[in-house]
């Protein structure tokens, strides 16, 4: 029996919900479930001005917050079995919209299900952002496979560290550094979902040392999340990698479209129906997908391709490094420089540029260490935690 009155949601509608996180989602979404109606989250944290920008632009046919819920003159129902919108969180200066069928959903949860051995009695923690993808993908495992959801109003490492009795618990890198360094054990979950961002080799084998099962997720918003585990993806999910290296996706999952934006929507496909992500890989040789980083990111230094996820990785392993970014600066020698922003973990004793270039030279070859370096308090970051590099959005808490 829903704790909620009913929001007389009728076939088609979507709903723009603005609730922080906490139990009343699962009641709103149980809700459009059963109704055949469909859920675009609003994050509760953003600035009145962007929150309403992304309401003008989906249309929803009612809209849900503290207040209580109204219906808009102008709303656009959404196309049978559409189920969830979501708003990417991409580099392009408006997110856009990505419409999500129920099949698509079913696909994911249970997909994820079968690949982590869960049964509807193992349940999730819920401490990411419902407005991400991956935090409404553990409100439908409570919906779909039944699953206990301990819903979190936010991230803090010492209630999770307290929620072990849940199984599972989905999390972005930085998130996981936090975890550890709030000493929380990790034992107790059966697997740790580590997802939205690069997971640093020197960040897992850390998590693993403190007992923690940990899988690396990689998906976007437009395959419904995270579908790829530790490099194999789920069940019924198809991967391919284009002739330059371009990840495209397959398979149930995908989304079905680009809310209201028919030109987006084509240039996300390929002519035969891949997906494709922008991201770039090679397979290794147990055939696992190897994520080498964002088309985007690429940096070209005089005439040679540089990832910033492999620098990163190794700048990292040095001592008096606590966090790193790198990305490209223009350089009128060699086209574009490798720069690294590096947190220090003692201010007063900051590592040297010849000393990161040093290490990254002996690990890497000389045309991919860091040209330049600027020390910085803390990296700039999305709602989710993630790093965020050159042009890409960040939402403003209020």
């Amino acid at each position: 029996m829903r704790r909620e009155p009913s929001l007389d949601l009728v076939e088609h509608d979507l709903v723009a919900v603005r609730l922080p996180l906490g139990p009343r989602w699962l009641d709103v979404l149980d809700e459009a479930w059963e109704r055949g109606a469909a859920v675009i989250p609003i994050d509760s944290r953003a600035a009145p001005a962007a929150a309403e920008r992304l309401v003008r632009r989906a249309r929803p046919t009612a809209i849900l917050s503290e207040g209580g819920m109204m219906r808009p003159p102008d709303g656009e129902p959404v196309d049978d079995g559409v189920a969830l919108v979501v708003a990417t969180s991409g580099t392009s200066a408006e997110p856009k919209l990505v419409e999500l069928e129920r099949d698509a959903i079913e696909a994911a949860v249970k997909g994820s299900a079968a690949a982590l051995g869960a049964s509807a009695g193992d349940g999730w923690v819920l401490c990411v952002p419902t407005s991400h993808v991956a935090g409404m993908l553990v409100l439908y495992r409570g919906l779909i496979l039944g699953a206990p959801v301990d819903v979190h109003p936010g991230f803090d490492p010492r209630r999770i560290g307290a929620a072990q009795e849940m199984s599972f618990v989905s999390i972005v890198p930085t998130m996981l550094v936090r975890l550890l360094d709030a000493g929380v054990e990790l034992d107790g979950f059966t697997a740790i979902l580590v997802g939205g961002g690069h997971l640093r080799p020197d960040l897992r084998e850390r998590a693993e040392r403190a007992g923690g099962r940990i899988v690396e997720t990689y998906g976007l918003t437009e395959s419904c999340g995270g579908v790829i585990y530790d490099g194999v993806p789920l069940a019924g999910v198809a991967v391919r990698v284009d002739a330059n290296g371009g990840i495209e996706l397959g398979g149930p999952t995908l989304m079905k479209r680009y809310r209201s934006d028919p030109g987006a929507t084509m240039d996300a496909f390929t002519d035969d129906g891949w997906l494709r992500t922008r991201d770039v890989a090679t397979f290794d040789a147990e055939g696992k997908l190897d994520v080498v980083g964002r088309i985007d990111d690429a940096i070209t230094t005089g005439g040679e391709t540089v990832w910033p996820r492999e620098v990163e990785s190794i700048v990292a392993l040095h001592p008096k490094v606590a966090d790193v970014s790198v990305l490209g600066r223009p350089d009128a020698e060699w086209g574009e420089r490798v720069v690294a922003l590096v947190v220090p973990q003692d201010p007063a004793d900051a590592p040297t540029l010849e000393e990161l270039r040093t290490l990254a030279t002996e690990r890497l070859g000389r045309y991919k260490a860091p040209r330049e370096l600027e020390i910085v308090t803390d990296l700039p970051r999305t709602a989710i935690g993630k790093v965020r590099r050159p042009g890409e959005t960040m939402v403003t808490p209020e």
